[in-house]
């Protein structure tokens, strides 16, 4: 397996919004209009910034309230990363833009 990939699939490692100007605003955004986030795993050399098509169906947004800023957001999504394709788990503070997070392998590269 990939060695990144395994290092970010340990359960519990920290995670950051990412992207380009990560903000509530900007999550929400994302993940309403786009369906797409930024994920980093800032604890990597330089850190790992993902991009994640978002799972609406395993994402919940039911605890959060975008307006104020308060709540956490569980994000569920799926990428292909140094061509193994993995689903990030992420569940992030709203007002830190932070929390924990881990990808899960769905398939690994010249798996059938």
């Amino acid at each position: 397996m990939d060695e990144l990939v395994e290092r970010l699939s340990v359960e519990g490692q920290t995670v950051v919004v990412g992207g380009p100007s990560p903000s509530a605003a900007e999550l929400q955004r994302r993940i309403s209009e786009m369906g797409y986030v930024f994920v980093k795993f800032p604890t990597t050399r330089g850190g790992t910034d993902l991009g994640v098509r978002v799972d609406e169906t395993a994402t919940d947004l039911g605890d959060v309230d975008f307006a104020n800023g308060t709540g956490s957001v569980h994000i569920e999504g799926t990428l292909t990363l140094n061509t193994v394709k993995v689903r990030c788990v992420a569940d992030i503070d709203l007002p830190s833009l932070s929390g924990t997070g881990h990808l899960v392998v769905l398939e690994e590269a010249g798996a059938r």
